[in-house]
């Protein structure tokens, strides 16, 4: 098989497998227990008025249910959903030609929505409020602005930077919901729900490694539970024990912070070729080999909420706990600062 052909089974069987255990409702999915209460509200209160439902904006970090709860906003509101991207959209015509084709009522679901053009969010701010857009035809001096009406619709946008958003779209919202990482419980909930769905007999201790590892976010649990299923068929048969879960996230680099390959070479860049110094993002990125967008919305949100790094005033620095878990001694006069 070439590896293109490859490739491409393995993404159509990642996108089968998050189809069957995406969950359908607000009372399927679980975690985020105050984001789901508002957004029932806001579903329920747009029936009882029969109108569209408010914009909402998700924020948060990668992998925490954003595109899941647009899915289940239009699936409980009983509207078509339409999805597009920020990337998707860089020119006003791109949006203008989505935003007409919207029927009375639709929902619209713009993943990464802070990567739009700016051009296309001006062209947004007066489609979300007043339900129409203005398009310009012909050029020069003989260019004209026509205004088209559109149908109610709702928005709903996705992005992991929500600072990166202007003022004037971020307030057009009636609502933003700002998702936070798992606990372990929660996650737990989420291994045993997708183990249950793939009909895969886990005992409870393993569950519980599963979710320690798993960062706080529910898309790398299923994805762990995956690597794990794959071990046990292949080693032991199908069987799940407590070691070889162990085992399979050793082969995986998962150590016991959830820390990954990539995780661990910013803070081995950050501790060996750096000597601890504060390091700008650039130039970790290009130390590393990774896009610095990559680092900054994967990388940098985990390692800085279990305190692993600090981003100072001269860019990021590993702290004392990340030389203790690396097991490597801080150099002298460091550890008094970060202990």
């Amino acid at each position: 098989m070439s590896d293109e052909l490859y490739a491409s089974n393995a993404e159509a069987s990642d996108l089968v497998f998050e189809s069957a255990i995406r969950p359908q409702s607000l009372s399927e999915f679980i975690g985020q227990t105050k984001v789901r209460e508002q957004i029932q509200l806001l579903i329920d209160a747009a029936a009882l008025q029969q109108r569209t439902a408010d914009h909402i904006l998700l924020a948060g970090p990668p992998g925490l249910g954003k595109t899941t709860l647009a899915m289940i906003v239009a699936q409980e509101s009983k509207r078509t959903l339409r999805m597009t991207s920020g990337p998707a959209i860089q020119h006003a015509g791109d949006l203008a030609a989505v935003l007409s084709s919207l029927s009375a009522g639709e929902v619209l679901f713009i993943d990464e929505i802070h990567r739009m053009s700016r051009s296309a969010e001006e062209m947004l701010y007066l489609a979300m409020e007043d339900f129409r857009v203005d398009v310009m035809v012909g050029k020069g001096a003989g260019a004209t602005s026509i205004s088209l009406d559109l149908d109610p619709f709702t928005l709903v946008g996705a992005t992991t930077r929500s600072g990166l958003l202007p003022n004037p779209l971020r307030d057009r919202f009636g609502f933003t919901a700002n998702l936070d990482f798992y606990s372990e419980s929660e996650l737990a909930q989420v291994v045993s729900r997708a183990a249950n769905l793939m009909t895969l007999k886990i005992a409870q201790d393993s569950v519980q490694l599963i979710a320690s590892r798993s960062r706080g976010t529910p898309r790398i649990a299923n994805r762990l539970l995956r690597r794990v299923r794959d071990f046990a068929l292949v080693h032991s048969g199908g069987a799940v024990s407590e070691t070889t879960v162990q085992s399979a996230l050793e082969l995986y680099e998962v150590d016991e912070l959830g820390l990954d390959r990539l995780d661990r070479a910013v803070l081995e860049t950050l501790i060996i070729k750096f000597e601890g110094k504060p390091v700008g993002l650039n130039t970790l990125s290009v130390a590393i080999g990774e896009e610095a967008d990559t680092i900054e919305t994967v990388v940098e949100p985990y390692l800085l909420r279990t305190g692993l790094i600090a981003r100072t005033s001269r860019g990021r620095q590993a702290t004392a706990a990340a030389y203790k878990h690396l097991g490597i001694k801080p150099p002298s006069g460091f550890q008094g600062l970060f202990e």
